[in-house]
């Protein structure tokens, strides 16, 4: 069964799955519904994304208003430093931002719930990055956070990341106030 571990941020789990080997390779299970739901991650998902990204790509900070997505995000090769924030109105963590590794040998997951902003750093050659949405994409929705905004205070590996031109321009957070989704337990 896999492990789900509640982070500093409500409703931001990171899933350990259980991964059986043996001389042939691996097999894995990386989503079961009711298992899911059981751990804390109830949402429906609706839509898939694939990234592929080279060293040193810094995608993010992201999440859209309307229709905020949930994403059930995972690597499948190489290795990212994964960043959440939580940016929800009235959120007991408001401000407050969870890091961890995900990679191919790792085999971790973790669930940004709605209203989260989510980012990551490749720090291997190439990562190959999937997720789940628990919304589509909606372009005119889409908003960004400056990844290195001093009032969220993120210790990046890094002090000058590839980035798009979209997050090159990112507001800092106090000017996307009004964009943010209310905090719901």
């Amino acid at each position: 069964m896999s492990h789900f571990v509640e982070t500093v941020i409500p409703g931001v789990i990171l899933v350990e799955p259980p991964v059986h080997r043996d001389d042939r390779g691996f097999f894995l299970e990386t989503y079961h519904e009711s298992r899911y739901r059981d751990g804390g991650i109830r949402e429906r998902f609706v839509q898939d994304n694939h990234s592929s990204s080279a060293r040193n790509t810094l995608r993010g900070l992201h999440e859209q208003s309307p229709h905020p997505q949930g994403k059930l995000v995972r690597v499948i090769a190489g290795e990212v430093f994964d960043v959440t924030v939580d940016v929800r109105r009235g959120s007991p963590a408001y401000g407050k931002h969870f890091t961890t590794r995900l990679s191919a040998d790792n085999f971790r997951q973790l669930y940004v719930p709605p209203g989260v902003l989510h980012g990551f750093l490749v720090t291997s050659d190439v990562a190959q990055f999937v997720y789940k949405c628990t919304d589509v994409y909606h372009p005119e929705a889409e908003f960004s956070v400056a990844w290195n905004d001093p009032d969220i205070g993120i210790a990046w590996p890094i002090e000058s990341p590839i980035l798009s031109e979209k997050d090159r321009c990112a507001p800092q957070l106090k000017d996307v106030e009004d964009r943010l989704i209310d905090y719901e337990p």
